[in-house]
């Protein structure tokens, strides 16, 4: 059996492709993770139409991934808690680097590139207590760590860098993890918060909910071009509590929970797995791969109403509406009239659809 390492030596050594345009590997327009039969793992670039535009390995099973503004090059990220995040050249199929935290650190599978492409942004966490950081690399000088910065929380999950590309937001989950699984270790005492950094490391604005919510892991976003942030929540309770599991926040303003009907809330199973704005900013919306659900919201958080698709988790933004993706393979288009479907790929796709920018 090829081991891990083998594995990445031998894409290693076939990286020596120039660095080229997305159109290279045929526009794709976003990016996601799959379980392909037999057990192998892929990263897949998909258009805008559901047609699959190149698919390259993976070593071990895929969380999310971030897509260079320009070049046809992703980092695919390990699931939380993860050790590794691979920078891999899409028109190559092949391993450019790999990047590994310090000693002592987890990467939280999640990045984001800075707007010009220069700098990568990595989700961490501290191993021994599951505080949050920000680790920056500077990609001209071969993805070189160079710095890092605080997310001011507790297990910091998916970060996202703001429209006007002067700072970064990020989901502190406020679960803090054993070092070695996802078991949590203070349900009682989370702190979730959603922080807004500088890309200096300091801390602009911090959002906590209600004491009453304080089980509700923040866990990823969506942001519109005006600075509206969207933010996905998981509840770390009893489902049957029927706690919204959507926020809209704006700098300087109160956050806005957005709830669905009881009947509707509690079919979500406590789970949001992604979350995507409308191709028109009109309205949002977020899954639950366990309760087979996609919920849209105004954007002001009126519920507008229900898709039920089994396992559908994957979710970004399309022109018609959203894009979606479910762990049987379908890609589906979402708009006020239901669920289309456009494609059907062997594979198991994995949580997140990641639009590539452009």
């Amino acid at each position: 059996m090829t081991t891990r390492r083998a594995f990445l030596a031998s894409l290693l050594a076939a990286g020596t492709a120039p660095h080229l345009g997305w159109a290279a590997v045929g526009d794709p327009a976003y990016l996601a993770a799959a379980k392909l039969p037999g057990g192998a793992f892929a990263l897949a670039g998909i258009r805008a139409d559901g047609s699959r535009a190149f698919r390259v390995p993976l070593p071990a099973r895929g969380h999310a991934a971030c897509a260079h503004p320009s070049r046809a090059e992703a980092v695919g990220f390990a699931r939380r808690p993860g050790r590794y995040a691979l920078v891999i050249d899409c028109v190559a199929g092949s391993v450019r680097h790999e990047l590994s935290p310090p000693e002592g650190r987890q990467v939280n599978g999640h990045g984001a590139y800075s707007a010009d492409g220069r700098l990568l942004y990595t989700s961490e966490q501290r191993t021994e207590d599951s505080r949050g950081f920000i680790g920056v690399w500077d990609v001209g000088a071969g993805y070189a760590r160079v710095g890092e910065m605080e997310t001011f929380g507790t297990g910091p999950h998916e970060l996202r860098l703001m429209p006007d590309g002067q700072s970064l937001v990020v989901a502190n989950g406020g679960i803090r993890t054993d070092r070695w699984d996802r078991e949590k270790l203070n349900i009682d005492s989370m702190t979730p918060n959603l922080s807004y950094v500088s890309l200096e490391g300091d801390l602009l604005e911090q959002v906590e909910l209600d004491p009453e919510l304080s089980r509700n892991s923040i866990r990823h976003l969506a942001l519109r071009e005006d600075g509206l942030v969207g933010f996905a929540m998981q509840w770390q309770g009893d489902t049957a509590d029927g706690w919204p599991l959507l926020g809209l926040h704006r700098r300087g303003e109160a956050p806005v929970l957005c709830e669905a009907p009881l009947g509707d809330e509690l079919a979500m199973q406590g789970y949001a797995g992604s979350v995507a704005f409308a191709g028109d900013g009109s309205e949002i919306a977020i899954t639950s791969p366990r309760g087979g659900r996609l919920h849209r919201f105004s954007d002001t958080g009126a519920f507008l109403g229900a898709v039920s698709r089994t396992d559908v988790c994957g979710l970004a933004t399309h022109a018609e509406g959203y894009m979606a993706s479910d762990g049987l393979g379908g890609v589906l288009l979402v708009d006020g009239q239901g669920a289309h479907p456009l494609s059907r790929a062997d594979a198991a796709w994995d949580n997140h659809l990641v639009r590539i920018a452009g």
